[in-house]
């Protein structure tokens, strides 16, 4: 007797039909109950209409840990950020490939209605998208249509933008049994109802509010648990990482990544170990120590362990954070913990005594590679400090690192995974500290192909020149101080000497074994998106100057592009709906670079383009980012252009950059905006019209005569700018 395939399956989970197969007499009741079980099936699928509030909870309801590990198998859906729980970025879909990938059209496009920064990867459960905005704003999309199914405003105060260093930005969700979890700017874990956008739990994640802690990170759930850490070391933070039930809120365990107040009982015999590692003499506790875990975090679940990277050193000069010197665990590392319990299990620190803001935070990636010839369960990352790490995942022992870029700090690594130092990069001289502390490689996610076996990672140089301070004062707003009205605490005055590193921006293949550059693709500038990349042989890239682009994963060949009508920041995904690929990407220029420098002319809004093969959509309107001309016409005494520029680095420039110098990001560059507005500027700068954008209130903070100085400096720069 020959069986189908359906039969043989019904065959493995109903031994009562294998029996009946053996009995012709009870061969077709047996057939009769499998057909209906089927009918019925098929009929409840089909009263749940795609899209439909019943059918999004079907299909979130099952997302959990066996269904993401499933999805690994297909890569049909994009059920969690990094697309599996190793976040290879690695999808197996070829339906979209290198032959018929130059025939990509646009199906739909959504607007995010924002302005700033969209860095957060779409999610994607069967049809359904998760995606964030700026001020963590969370969209239901119906993938099918590109139709929105719900909003969610978590009702961040916009005033409070200044909190953090990095723009107002958001990495996404996480989809987990039914709801939808993300974290909100100002420090809350939020669980929404996948279906509705109804909020089913809140929680305050932050340890106290006297210090300027805020979340851009996504989530991860796993094992009926949803973890977050949080951002805030240039504010004097002291960073840990929080495990809540994904059912209740309720805190399962927490994990500090620097130790505490010594004087004071540590939390667990790791924090006790760190403090060892610490001068007490710098008093680091008063500006929290910092090793904010802000963005990576991994599960792994055949070892049951999460792995963090944690952040930099608070402030980042270590002479003045630890004076004696020490390595400052557990900044800047990789730190394995127990996912059940957040027990320390093992940690290997990248940047020993970091001094450079290399935090180790960048998005890893798990991965089972043959090394000399065995096979070794590793975790590959590329951190600030532009070294590719190699790393046992099983207990934290280094295998190599090799820089990614041209390195200053150090010539390379020991045998013991130390490494071995240039000591000017520590010296009391002003310093080109390259990579400067944007990083070699920030937050844009790489992604590893095991087809091709290369790893495909944003590399760039953005440069910045160092001078150490010799004390620091815990928020002090200081003349001059880069940031310090508004809190930053960093141990450097920044760019008191021009650097004179050049700047880049590229595309690195990467061959984690050889650990060698396999190919490259040049940008005209930093800080383009995160990659994407499939068993069609393809990565996929947005870049700084709005483009979305597809490369042939082994040779790097360009074979499609798209404008987008702004710069890309954030990564793509891909997924399956009704048997067809689909490739969706979210726009939104910003990040700490973009908010005040950019490449393009266009200053469209957030957008989702979603793509597939003879898509035929028309692409939204683009919108040309908008100028005055160079300022010109403001009166001022030149006498207070000195002190305006102390004043205008320590309370404007986060934001503004230098006026008329640079271009303006997703804020405006004070140097083309209208004289009447910088004439003005005490109407802008006190309770001003744009706190509900970003702008923070500086009453109390700065003087009506600060504001005269400052109205020189920017008059004064472009002044000096200006064509002869």
């Amino acid at each position: 007797m020959t069986r189908s395939p359906r039969v043989d399956s019904a065959c493995r989970f109903f031994p009562e039909v294998t029996a009946s197969l053996h009995r012709p007499a009870r061969l077709t009741q047996a057939a009769i109950a499998i057909g209906l079980g089927l009918a019925l099936s098929a009929g409840t699928a089909l009263a749940q209409t795609k899209g439909s509030a019943d059918h999004i909870k079907a299909v979130t309801s099952a997302v959990d840990s066996a269904s993401i590990k499933a999805n690994t198998a297909t890569s049909n859906d994009w059920p969690t950020i990094g697309l599996d729980y190793a976040e290879t970025r690695f999808s197996k879909l070829n339906q979209i490939n290198t032959d018929n990938v130059k025939k990509l059209g646009l199906v739909w496009s959504y607007s995010l209605e924002s302005s700033r920064g969209v860095e957060a990867t779409p999610v994607v459960v069967d049809g359904i998208m998760y995606q964030t905005a700026s001020w963590s704003v969370v969209h239901a999309i119906d993938a099918r249509t590109g139709k929105k199914i719900w909003g969610y405003d978590p009702g961040v105060d916009r005033e409070k933008g200044y909190k953090g260093c990095c723009d107002v930005v958001n990495r996404g969700v996480a989809v987990y049994k039914g709801k939808v979890f993300v974290a909100a700017y100002d420090g809350r874990l939020i669980a929404l109802d996948a279906a509705t956008g109804a909020k089913v739990w809140e929680k305050d994640t932050l340890i106290d509010h006297d210090h300027s802690y805020t979340i851009t990170g996504a989530p991860r759930a796993f094992n009926g648990k949803v973890v977050i850490g949080q951002g805030g070391a240039e504010y004097g933070a002291r960073g840990y990482v929080t495990a809540y039930d994904t059912e209740t809120g309720n805190q399962a365990w927490r994990w500090f990544t620097v130790p505490g107040d010594p004087s004071k009982p540590f939390e667990d015999a790791s924090m006790e170990a760190a403090a060892k590692t610490w001068d007490p003499s710098g008093k680091y506790w008063l500006n929290g120590g910092g090793g904010t875990p802000w963005d990576t975090m991994t599960y792994d679940p055949d070892l049951n362990l999460v792995f963090i990277g944690t952040g930099n050193g608070a402030p980042w000069n270590r002479n003045v954070r630890s004076p004696s010197g020490g390595d400052n665990l557990y900044l800047a590392s990789l730190v394995a913990l127990n996912a059940d319990t957040g027990q320390y299990v093992w940690h290997y620190q990248e940047t020993p005594g970091d001094h450079w803001d290399y935090t180790s935070t960048q998005p890893m990636i798990l991965a089972d590679i043959n090394i000399d010839g065995a096979p070794r369960k590793v975790i590959l990352h590329a951190p600030k400090n532009g070294f590719f790490f190699v790393i046992d995942r099983t207990n934290g022992k280094f295998i190599s690192a090799k820089n990614f870029v041209d390195v200053n700090w150090a010539t390379g690594y020991d045998a013991n995974g130390r490494p071995i130092e240039v000591p000017a990069a520590r010296g009391d001289a002003p310093y080109d500290s390259i990579p400067g502390p944007f990083g070699a490689h920030n937050w844009h996610p790489m992604s590893y192909n095991p087809q091709t076996g290369l790893v495909y990672l944003p590399a760039q140089g953005v440069p910045l020149n160092l001078t150490p301070e010799k004390s620091v004062v815990q928020n002090a707003p200081t003349p001059g101080k880069f940031g310090g009205t508004t809190g930053w605490n960093v141990g450097f005055v920044l760019n008191g000497e021009p650097p004179k590193a050049p700047a880049f921006g590229r595309l690195v293949a990467w061959d984690p074994v050889k650990q060698k550059e396999a190919w490259r693709a040049e940008y005209v500038a930093p800080w383009n998106g995160g990659t994407l990349t499939t068993a069609g042989n393809l990565v996929f890239q947005g870049t700084a100057d709005g483009r979305f682009i597809a490369y042939n994963a082994t040779s790097g060949e360009k074979l499609w592009e798209t404008p987008t009508g702004t710069g890309v920041v954030a990564a793509a995904s891909t997924y399956m709906i009704d048997g067809k690929q689909y490739v969706s990407v979210a726009v939104g220029w910003g990040g700490v670079f973009g908010i005040s420098q950019r490449v393009t002319e266009l200053q469209s809004p957030g957008t989702v383009y979603t793509f597939a093969v003879d898509g035929k959509a028309p692409l939204p309107s683009f919108v040309k980012y908008q100028t005055e001309g160079l300022l010109a016409g403001v009166k001022y005494d030149p006498k207070d252009v000195p002190d305006g520029t102390a004043i205008y680095v320590a309370a404007c420039a986060t934001c503004h950059g230098v006026p008329g110098v640079d271009k303006g990001g997703n804020v405006r560059n004070l140097g083309y905006v209208s004289p009447e507005t910088i004439t003005n500027l005490k109407d802008f700068v006190f309770k001003g019209p744009f706190r509900d954008q970003g702008m923070p209130d500086f009453s109390g903070k700065l003087t009506e005569a600060d504001v005269v100085k400052i109205q020189a400096f920017i008059q004064g720069t472009a002044d000096a700018i200006r064509p002869k």
